[in-house]
C-alpha cells in the first residue's frame, strides 16, 4: 500500500490499514497525524495503529487519520506540513537519524503536537541537545558507535520485552494525561539516555517527567508547548488496544484541537 505524504491530504487510502472516513456525517475533519518511521509488520507498536486509531473514535469521539513517512522522505519541515500531529514511534535505528531530529525540530518549533515513542524518546534528546544546548557532537551509540559526545548509550541492562514502574512528576503534562503518579509501561529498547547529561537538557527547558526506580529517565516533555511528550517505554503495547492508552487519548486530543485552528 501506497505511503502518503501531501500537505493535509483530503483523501486517498489509509496507510494504516483502517478507513477512516475523511469527512464524518456530522461535519468533523479529522486530524492528520505523520507516524514517522520505517513501518514494519515484524515491530509489534506498528500492528497496533489500525485498532487504536478506531478505538479513538468509536470511545473518544477524536476522529484521526494516520500516514505512515519514512523518515528518509523528512528533508525538511515542509515534508511535514500540513499534520496535526507528528509521532515518532518505534523501530529504530531508523533509516536516516537527520530525518527523525528534522521531525522533532518541526514539532518543537511549529508547535505540532509531538509524541515520541521508545526509539522517538532518544532522538527527542538528541535533537534538543544539538539545537538548544549547542552540543553539536551529541550523538547516539545506535546511530554512531563510538563517534562525539554520547549522549545516548547502550542499557546496561536490555529492557527489551520488560515492564516496569514509572514514577511521574507532579504538575507535568504526564500526569495531567495520566491521572495518575506512577505506571506500569513496557519497554523494548537497548539504548537510553546517560544520565549524566540530563542536567544540561534540564538546564536549557527540558523537563524530564517521568522515571524509574533508580532515577533514570524515562518520560520528557517541554513546558510551554501545546503537546510534546516522548516516552522511553511504549505506550502503543497496552494490554488493551480497545481502550487506547491515556497518552496516546491525550496526543490525538492535542492533534485535535490543532486541526480545529487550522481549519
Amino acid at each position: 500500500m501506497p505511503t502518503t505524504i501531501a500537505p493535509r491530504p483530503q483523501a486517498g487510502p489509509d496507510p494504516t490499514g483502517t478507513h477512516l472516513s475523511g469527512t464524518h456525517p456530522s461535519g468533523v475533519r479529522p486530524a492528520r497525524i505523520a507516524l514517522v518511521g520505517e513501518r514494519s509488520m515484524g515491530v509489534p507498536a506498528h500492528t497496533r495503529y489500525a485498532p487504536v486509531l478506531e478505538a479513538l473514535w468509536r470511545r473518544e469521539r477524536l476522529l484521526v487519520d494516520a500516514y505512515w513517512v519514512s523518515t528518509a522522505q523528512v528533508g525538511g519541515p515542509r515534508e511535514l506540513a500540513g499534520f496535526d500531529g507528528i509521532w515518532l514511534v518505534p523501530g529504530s535505528p531508523y533509516r536516516s537519524e537527520a530525518g527523525a531530529l528534522t521531525a522533532v525540530r518541526t514539532a518543537r518549533e511549529r508547535n505540532i503536537p509531538l509524541l515520541a515513542t521508545c526509539g522517538g524518546f532518544p532522538h527527542v534528546l538528541l535533537e534538543f541537545a544539538r539545537h538548544v544546548c549547542a552540543m553539536d557532537d551529541a550523538s547516539h551509540a545506535e546511530n554512531s558507535p563510538g563517534g562525539g559526545l554520547p549522549l545516548i548509550v547502550p542499557l546496561p541492562h536490555d529492557l527489551a520485552g520488560h515492564e516496569a514502574i514509572v514514577h511521574v512528576e507532579p504538575g507535568s503534562l504526564a500526569e495531567a494525561a495520566l491521572g495518575a503518579r506512577t505506571t506500569v509501561e513496557r519497554y523494548q529498547c537497548t539504548h537510553a539516555p546517560d544520565p549524566r547529561y540530563a542536567g544540561i537538557l534540564s538546564d536549557h527547558g527540558l523537563r524530564f517527567t517521568g522515571h524509574d526506580d533508580d532515577g533514570h529517565p524515562r518520560m520528557a516533555e517541554l513546558p510551554g508547548h501545546r503537546f510534546f511528550l516522548s516516552t522511553l517505554f511504549q505506550p502503543e503495547l497496552a494490554d488493551d488496544t480497545s481502550r487506547p492508552h491515556a497518552l496516546v487519548r491525550a496526543f490525538a486530543a492535542a492533534a485535535a484541537g490543532h486541526s480545529a485552528e487550522v481549519s
